[in-house]
């Protein structure tokens, strides 16, 4: 399980890095490139059957996990202990996965079954023609409830990664006084920042918001 979630940290990272350009003033153009390369590179492409495995392995071990926790006691303790031996979100793993899994379910409905199987409308630069997912997102997030739903999604999941990243760092036994207080700090920052960026880009798409930061291009 600690395998999979990192792996899928890992993906996390790319897929924030290609969709935090729909903040930007010219995002539009940017963030069809790059969906455009992401869905066309046959290496993506088959990194993405990987990806979907990983999901799959990882909800499937998450489940199995909570099973077998459960089946070891009959009965459910007398008294908790809540936060004197353990976090709230380290408990609540399952539920955490659940509502992600939730998010996750709809997330692939809106944009990845258009773009790969339904099909999108096309928008051409330099006489090439791209799926126009920005347009896509603009209309997902125009209602009030999407946004919601994003935002749930991305505050589950940032409570999910702040136990998951550490509880994987002591399975994989990185445990040493040297460099895991780094590790814990370093997945601390990433479970608030990447999720908070995720969560800024409905409440954007919704509002019309944008950054201005001068011409800014991706190599796609």
């Amino acid at each position: 399980m600690s395998l999979t979630g990192i792996f899928l940290v890992i993906f996390l990272v790319v897929h924030c890095y290609v969709n935090a350009n729909v903040l930007f003033t010219n995002g539009e153009e940017n963030f069809n490139r790059a969906a455009h390369f992401m869905g066309t590179n046959l290496l993506i492409r088959v990194t993405e059957i990987g990806l979907f495995a990983g999901f799959i392995l990882h909800i499937i071990q998450g489940y199995k996990l909570e099973w077998l926790n459960r089946s070891k006691r009959s009965s459910r303790y007398a008294v908790s202990a809540g936060n004197t031996t353990s976090k709230w979100y380290s408990r609540s793993m399952a539920l955490l996965g659940t509502l992600i899994l939730i998010f996750l379910i709809v997330h692939l409905a809106h944009f990845w079954v258009p773009s790969r199987i339904t099909g999108l409308e096309e928008v051409v630069y330099d006489g090439k023609q791209y799926h126009n997912l920005y347009l896509e997102m603009k209309n997902v997030f125009a209602e009030p409830w999407a946004v919601a739903l994003y935002l749930l999604g991305c505050f589950s999941l940032s409570w999910h990664l702040l136990h998951g990243i550490q509880s994987a760092a002591q399975t994989m036994g990185w445990t040493s006084k040297n460099y895991f207080p780094f590790i814990r700090s370093v997945g601390q920052v990433f479970s608030i920042l990447v999720p908070l960026i995720f969560a800024l880009m409905p409440i954007f798409m919704h509002f019309g918001w944008e950054i201005d930061l001068g011409s800014i291009t991706l190599l796609f």
